[in-house]
């Protein structure tokens, strides 16, 4: 298995690095973000998936707890009535953040929780115990689901348990076994899955779309596209640097755990989501819940506030399965010109208070609508709103008589200084005026 330090990042695999950040991020605060790659085969999906297992951070658990119990908030039927005074007694321990594969031919039992039947046929004390499955053993890690759609497909149990799982945030699991009571866990788990929309069955989305939704994420890894990545991925070198790379990354973690609530979306931003949530008829509002995380982590992993931009890259990768592709390039399209416009903005702020002004900038806000058939019913009102405040709360500085700068456009305001003499027109000058040999232009 490749290591994290060896992936070639490029072009085609360049976002799954970035929603796997944002997912680890989720994770490590206590919100899962489930993300789901599709691409076809050998395009390196489940490498990169596999090799974020070196770079989990490590969280704090109650010692020897299989079920992961975090000391603050433990869970299981063993800890959690316990006081902190007792937890300390047991004692706490650091260990990486849970990361364990689900494969398509999994059972129930091995998923969820079993009887214990070495426990049930001991000779010196039998009793009746859980053998804890793969999820309540990854509490607070990460599942991964290779090839889901198949999963989906053939083992539809699993599906189900994978509803309950991913349906709330955190999630739960019930354990039902003759002979014991039942048993609901809560579960904080983030789903990771791959699959190949282009082998059987086919894609996710038009197998179980009800599982589908449940991804906050679905990405589209490409083949790379350029020599010198292809000759760098199959390259013999190997790094040296393999600590360097996971502790610099499981730092970017941690910082951007403990900086989330400085880059918390704005109102305005707010507002676009649930106008585009409106405007196109979105089915899910998992879109604004997936959207809004996104948003609010991906600001605290690049230590900058939640913008445009941010609202652009959530979009693109919360509505891919949710939506039509027309209606997603639609949308992508108005976010863009958006973007646009308040790239120019700061230029426009420049400019001294002139009712000219202001009415270009709305100009060009009416401009801004879905140009698709639909456009009568989805002219993205809320985003040429919060993009017309912008225009008209502008702050510009008071106009100051201009030394000759064009930046000034009133021409009242512009020292003009005319030409020493009248201008004359080619048949009236001498040819030696505006035809010099190469001495003459070299003096």
């Amino acid at each position: 298995m490749k290591k994290y330090s060896q992936i070639i990042r490029h072009s085609g695999n360049t976002s799954l690095f970035d929603i796997l950040d944002i997912s680890v991020t989720g994770s490590l605060t206590g919100i899962p973000i489930h993300v789901h790659a599709e691409g076809l085969r050998g395009t390196g999906k489940t490498t990169i998936i596999r090799a974020y297992k070196e770079v989990l951070p490590k969280i704090h658990r109650i010692k020897g707890c299989l079920y992961n119990c975090d000391p603050l908030k433990p869970h299981c039927p063993e800890h959690r009535n316990l006081i902190d005074e007792e937890i300390k007694n047991i004692g706490i321990e650091i260990i990486s953040m849970p990361f364990l594969e689900i494969s398509p031919s999994a059972k129930k039992g091995t998923v969820v929780g079993s009887i214990d039947l070495k426990k049930l046929s001991s000779r010196d004390g039998p009793e009746a115990a859980l053998l804890l499955g793969t999820i309540p053993k990854a509490h607070r890690g990460i599942i991964f689901v290779d090839e889901i759609n198949r999963l989906a497909d053939t083992s539809p149990e699993i599906a189900d348990i994978l509803l309950d799982v991913m349906g709330t945030k955190p999630g739960r699991i019930q354990i039902e076994e003759a002979g014991l009571p039942v048993t609901e866990i809560p579960i904080q788990v983030s789903v990771w899955s791959a699959s190949n929309p282009d082998e059987e069955p086919g894609p996710l989305e038009d197998i179980r779309r009800q599982l589908s939704d449940r991804f906050d994420f679905s990405v589209n890894v490409e083949r790379p596209t350029d020599t010198w990545a292809i000759d760098r991925i199959f390259s013999k070198e190997i790094s040296n640097d393999d600590n360097t790379v996971i502790m610099e990354k499981t730092i970017e973690f941690i910082k951007a755990e403990k900086a989330m609530d400085r880059f918390e979306p704005t109102k305005e931003i707010r507002e676009l989501f649930a106008s585009l949530y409106v405007d196109y008829s979105i089915e899910s509002l998992r879109y604004i819940e997936a959207a809004l995380l996104g948003t609010n982590i991906r600001g605290a992993l690049l230590k900058r506030k939640p913008c445009i931009a941010d609202v652009i890259f959530n979009t693109r990768y919360a509505l891919r399965h949710r939506v039509e592709m027309k209606d997603l390039n639609s949308i992508l399209k108005n976010l863009e010109q958006g973007k646009n416009f308040m790239e120019k903005a700061p230029n426009i702020a420049k400019l001294p208070v002139q009712k000219e002004n202001k009415t270009s900038a709305l100009t060009q806000l009416e401009n801004i609508k879905d140009k698709s058939p639909r456009s009568k019913n989805h002219n993205l009102e809320s985003l040429k709103n919060i993009l017309r405040r912008l225009a008209e709360n502008f702050k510009p500085t008071k106009s100051k008589k201009s030394n000759g700068s064009m930046s000034n456009p009133n021409p009242k305001n512009i020292d003009m200084k005319a030409p020493p003499q009248k201008a004359l027109s080619m048949g009236e000058l001498d040819i030696k005026e505006y035809v010099k040999t190469e001495e003459e232009l070299i003096r």
